[in-house]
C-alpha cells in the first residue's frame, strides 16, 4: 500500500505553484517600437528599459515631472520582462507569478522601491507573501527560484531570496534524507544504505540537485552536511550524480578552452571539499576518476593530495587502469607515479593505525587486503615499465612501498623489473644491479627461477643468487636443477661438466661456487653478497645436504663482510 505521505512529498515535487496578481484584461500594445497601456490619462513620463520605451503615466514616479520626460533604466534586473509585470500590477493587469520569474520581480519590485511606505499593497509585500507561503514550501520550486538567482546574485542576496531557497531546500532533505522510490513505492531505507527490498539507498533529491550551478550546489551542500542526518554515503552519492553531471569526459585529457577549463577546475575543486570524510562513503574508483580529472584540469596541489590520500585509504578497492594517471604532460612520464606513491605510503600508515603492534604482527600474514594491493602494485609496475621517460628512482620506490610481509611472492614484480630492464637497455651495470636489489629470489616461483636463470638482462649475480635458491629447493625436494645458462657457462670455461645424475647436485654446486669465485675477483664487494646475513637463521632449518652446499658460498660472503 502507497504511504499517503510519501504520495504527498513525490507530489510536491512534480506540482508547481503560481500566484495571480490584478483582474484587468492586458491592455499594453506596441506602436512604431513604442509599448503603450490604454489609459484615458495621457502618458507623461517615457521609460527606456534596456532599447525598449515605455509611454506610462507619472503615478508610477513619486517624483515624476509634470512635462513628459524620459527615464532610462537600463540595468533594471530582469530586463523588460520583469520591468513590464512590475508595471502591469501598477495599472492592476492581470499577471501569473511562478518559480521562474518571481525573483526577478521581486528584484524589479526592490528596484523601484514598490514598498508599503509608497503604496499599501504594493508589489513587494505581495512577492513575500508568494514566496514564503508557496515557493519555499515545495521542492521543485524551490530549486527552479533558487536556480534564477544566478541571473542577479546581488540583488538577490540583498533581498535574502537566495539564503531563503537555500534553507528551504536543504531542509527538506533533512527532513526525509533516506526515502527512496523503487518501482512507483516509496520505502524509508535501513542505516546501513539498504531499503526493505534489500536496494540500496539513493537519495530522491541528488539528481534534482545537480541542476545547480557549483557555487549554488557548493551552499546546498555544505548546509545538508552541517545538518548531520544525511548519511555519508548519500552525499558520495550525490556529488557523483553532479560530477557526471557537470564533468561528462572526468579523467579524459580534452583540451578545453581557458573558459571551460577553469569553471571544470572550480567545479572539481569544489567536489573535493565536499567529499565526506568517512571511508566508503565514495567508492575507490569514483576517487581515482576524481584524481584523473584533477590532473586534466591541473587542479590545486592540495586537492590532488587530498583526493590521493582517500583513494590510499581504501586502496585495496582499486584497479590497475584507475591507478593509471596521467599526467597529460607533452614531456616526462605518461602516469602519475607520484600519486601512487602517496595513496601507497597512506594505506600502509591507514592499515597500521590504532592497532597494538603485538596483534598487527600476527595479523600481517594473513592480511587480505595487504596482499590485493601487493599484487596491485605489482601489476601497476608491469604497465609503468613500458615509459621509456620512467625513472629507475621511482619504480623502485614505488615497489618498495608496499611491506615484505605483503608481496607473498615475487614473480609479478620479477616480470615488472624484466619488462623495465628491456624497455630502457641503456641502463648500466650499476643500475641494474640497484634495480635488482628489490627482489627476493627466495621468493620466486619455480617458472620464475627457470626464466630468470636464461636471463641475460639480469645481473650474473642475481642469476647465481635464483641458481643458489633453486638448488637449495630442489635438494629439499629431491628434483633436478635447471642447467646453467650459457652466458654463464663461458664464465666456467676450462671447467668440465659433470655427467647429469651421477654427480648431481654436488656438481652443480662447485660450479656455482667457481662462479661465485670469479665474480668476487670484480671490485664490486658490496654488489657480491648473494647472502644477506638475515638469511643465517634459514640455516638452521635445512637439510645437512643443504648446509653442505651453502656453506660453499658463504665463506666468501663472510669475508666480504669483514673487509667493510
Amino acid at each position: 500500500m502507497l504511504d499517503l505521505d510519501c504520495f504527498r512529498r513525490r507530489k510536491e515535487r512534480s506540482e508547481m505553484k503560481f500566484m495571480k496578481l490584478g483582474s484587468r484584461p492586458d491592455t499594453f500594445y506596441t506602436t512604431e517600437a513604442v509599448r503603450s497601456v490604454s489609459c484615458e490619462a495621457s502618458s507623461d513620463v517615457i521609460v527606456q528599459v534596456k532599447g525598449n520605451r515605455y509611454l506610462l503615466h507619472k503615478r508610477l514616479y513619486a517624483e515624476a515631472a509634470s512635462e513628459l520626460q524620459l527615464i532610462k533604466l537600463h540595468d533594471f534586473p530582469g530586463g523588460v520582462e520583469a520591468f513590464e509585470l512590475c508595471a502591469k500590477f501598477c495599472y492592476g493587469i492581470n499577471i501569473t507569478l511562478s518559480a521562474f520569474n518571481v525573483v526577478s520581480v521581486r528584484c524589479g519590485a526592490e528596484y523601484l522601491q514598490m514598498t508599503e511606505e509608497a503604496e499599501k499593497g504594493n508589489l513587494i509585500s505581495k512577492v513575500e507573501v508568494f514566496l514564503n507561503s508557496c515557493i519555499l514550501r515545495g521542492w521543485r520550486d524551490s530549486i527552479v527560484t533558487l536556480q534564477t538567482t544566478k541571473a542577479f546574485p546581488s540583488l538577490s542576496e540583498e533581498v535574502g531570496v537566495t539564503r531563503r531557497c537555500i534553507e528551504a531546500v536543504a531542509s527538506r532533505v533533512l527532513s526525509h534524507p533516506e526515502e527512496v522510490v523503487v518501482t512507483g513505492r516509496c520505502i524509508e531505507v535501513s542505516s546501513n544504505g539498504s531499503g526493505s527490498h534489500g536496494h540500496r539507498a539513493k537519495g530522491w533529491w541528488d539528481e534534482d540537485l545537480a541542476e545547480l550551478g557549483i557555487d549554488l550546489y557548493w551552499r546546498v551542500m555544505v548546509a545538508i552536511k552541517s545538518g548531520g542526518k544525511v548519511p555519508s554515503h548519500l552525499i558520495g552519492d550525490a556529488l557523483r550524480a553532479y560530477s557526471s553531471r557537470w564533468l561528462p569526459n572526468l579523467g579524459k585529457c580534452i583540451h578545453d578552452d581557458g573558459e571551460v577549463h577553469s569553471r571544470n577546475r572550480l567545479i572539481l575543486e569544489s567536489v573535493v571539499s565536499l567529499l565526506p570524510a568517512e571511508k566508503g562513503a565514495v567508492s575507490c574508483s569514483f576517487l581515482l576518476k576524481l584524481l584523473k580529472a584533477a590532473n586534466v584540469v591541473n587542479a590545486s596541489v592540495s586537492s590532488k593530495k587530498e583526493l590521493a590520500k582517500r583513494a590510499g585509504f581504501q586502496l585495496d578497492e582499486a584497479t590497475v587502469d584507475g591507478l593509471l594517471l596521467p599526467s597529460c604532460c607533452e614531456n616526462g612520464t605518461r602516469h602519475d607515479v607520484d600519486a601512487v606513491l602517496v595513496m601507497l605510503e597512506e594505506f600502509v600508515s591507514r592499515s597500521a593505525e590504532g592497532v597494538g603492534i603485538e596483534f598487527q604482527e600476527r595479523r600481517r600474514s594473513s592480511s587480505a587486503a595487504h596482499s590485493k594491493v601487493a599484487k596491485l602494485v605489482d601489476e601497476f609496475l608491469l604497465e609503468i615499465a613500458r615509459d621509456a621517460n620512467l625513472p629507475m628512482s621511482k619504480f623502485i620506490a614505488i615497489a618498495e612501498a608496499i611491506p615484505e610481509f605483503a608481496r607473498v611472492v615475487h614473480d609479478g614484480l620479477y616480470k615488472a623489473i624484466d619488462v623495465y630492464l628491456k624497455e630502457h637497455p641503456e641502463l648500466s651495470k650499476g643500475e641494474r644491479k640497484s634495480l635488482c636489489r628489490i627482489l627476493d629470489c627466495k621468493k620466486l616461483s619455480v617458472e620464475a627461477c627457470t626464466h630468470a636463470a636464461r636471463n641475460e638482462m639480469l645481473p650474473l649475480r642475481v642469476v647465481v643468487q635464483v641458481l643458489f635458491f633453486e638448488k637449495v629447493r630442489a635438494s629439499m625436494a629431491g628434483d633436478h636443477v635447471t642447467e646453467l645458462p650459457s652466458n654463464i657457462k663461458v664464465l666456467l670455461e676450462g671447467r668440465p661438466t659433470p655427467s647429469k645424475r651421477a654427480s648431481g647436485i654436488n656438481s652443480q654446486n662447485s660450479s656455482v661456487s667457481t662462479l661465485k669465485m670469479r665474480l668476487h675477483e670484480d671490485h664490486d664487494v658490496e654488489s657480491d653478497r648473494i647472502v644477506k646475513p638475515s638469511n643465517i637463521k634459514s640455516l638452521s632449518m635445512m637439510p645437512s645436504r643443504s648446509k653442505r652446499m651453502f656453506s660453499k658460498l658463504w665463506p666468501i660472503s663472510r669475508s666480504a663482510s669483514e673487509k667493510n
